[in-house]
């Protein structure tokens, strides 16, 4: 019995070998084609005296290792109307990023963007309408539990239905412990508002595409619509923390675009859930017709509220601020010079004097709230 269980096991192991050395690599042609189209994000602000930006990219293929876009530098981009002006945009950092000096468009007219490339391409969007965007009647927020931020509107001339928000929030966030030192150039000098290193702000943008219509409803009002949603604990409300939500308003086939946008960006997760597909905008190649061009130009003003949300104003809030281990040390200071600081490990930072001749060191991340991000310079908007 022994010699054909031996057999089968040489059999199996030829096997297995056999099938390994004949499988080859297999990459799909949507990997392997240089699919770089562009993408167009922006809008033509109509709002007096103010610019507008658009970002050109190039998409990125399934098996491109970077997880950014491409931008498309030094193109030619412009808004033209209707009746024939034109306002061109520059891209003064060539890092794909275009922007036009402060306009006042006559709202009366049509718009449309033409862009050409160094590669010679050409695109051109189809004109739009001005449309006019109702201010914000509130932003506001709830906290049952976890902390939800809403805004509502209203148009009372029942002409905008179509809805779309963005906003920047901006927190502050102290280091774990305080110091009245810091060191520049080799000393210990007392902080002040350009090197202190105990309160920072971070400013995030939202990602997510926020839409909102009122087209099933009997008037052209949003009541409260849900914009983000604070999980209880989430220290960036420990302290200071404010909102400044964008609207801008959009025609029916721009909204049908973004939802799509939305579907397949936000809401993919199994086979059973919607599925990428071809994205139709209204910006064409007009030197490759049938190449594909992602993005959807509208031409609107854009309507603004920012509100201020203090942790003192909750109930039940859970604190949670991020803990480090702080530890700490003991060093001699220079007899000549005790403010003479020429510690080498920059994973410890000065803390406080223990005597004349000891200085006490703690763990940097517990005194630099830098290190956690952020910056240490108080936006203007931001409480002092």
């Amino acid at each position: 019995m022994l010699p054909h269980r031996y057999h089968i096991a040489c059999y199996m192991l030829l096997l297995i070998a056999g099938l390994t050395t004949c499988r080859e690599p297999y990459a799909p042609p949507a990997i392997t084609q240089p699919n770089r189209f562009l993408v167009v994000d922006g809008f033509i602000n109509t709002g007096p005296n103010t610019v507008t930006t658009f970002n050109l990219n190039r998409t990125r293929n399934l098996g491109d290792t970077t997880v950014i876009g491409i931008p498309e530098s030094n193109a030619q981009i412009s808004i033209v109307s209707s009746n024939g002006n034109t306002y061109v945009l520059t891209d003064t950092a060539e890092a794909g990023i275009y922007t036009s000096a402060p306009l006042t468009l006559d709202v009366t007219q049509l718009y449309h963007i033409a862009i050409s490339t160094t590669a010679g391409e050409k695109f051109s969007s189809d004109p739009v309408p001005c449309l006019a965007n109702p201010p914000i009647d509130s932003v506001f927020w709830l906290q049952p539990f976890d902390l939800s931020i809403y805004a509502s509107t209203h148009d009372p001339t029942d002409n905008t239905h179509y809805y779309r928000y963005d906003y920047n929030e901006t927190w502050e966030h102290d280091s774990q412990l305080q110091s009245v030192y810091t060191v520049v150039n080799g000393y210990l000098v007392v902080t002040d508002s350009r090197n202190q290193t105990t309160r920072c702000w971070t400013t995030d943008t939202c990602t997510n595409i926020l839409l909102a219509t009122s087209a099933a409803l009997a008037t052209d009002t949003i009541p409260g619509f849900n914009l983000v949603t604070i999980p209880n604990s989430d220290p960036k409300v420990d302290i200071d923390y404010s909102i400044l939500v964008r609207q801008y308003a959009l025609t029916a086939d721009a909204y049908n675009y973004w939802l799509l946008i939305q579907k397949t960006t936000q809401d993919v997760g199994t086979l059973f859930d919607v599925q990428p597909t071809q994205l139709t905008g209204n910006i064409h190649c007009t030197t490759n017709p049938a190449e594909p061009v992602i993005g959807f130009i509208s031409a609107s003003n854009v309507q603004q509220q920012r509100i201020y949300i203090y942790e003192s104003s909750f109930h039940d809030w859970t604190h949670n601020q991020p803990g480090f281990n702080c530890d700490t040390m003991t060093i001699p200071t220079s007899f000549a010079n005790p403010f003479a600081y020429n510690y080498p490990n920059p994973n410890w930072a000065p803390y406080y004097f223990e005597s004349d001749v000891e200085l006490v060191l703690v763990s940097a991340v517990c005194l630099n709230c830098t290190l956690v991000g952020g910056t240490n310079i108080r936006p203007p908007f931001m409480p002092n």
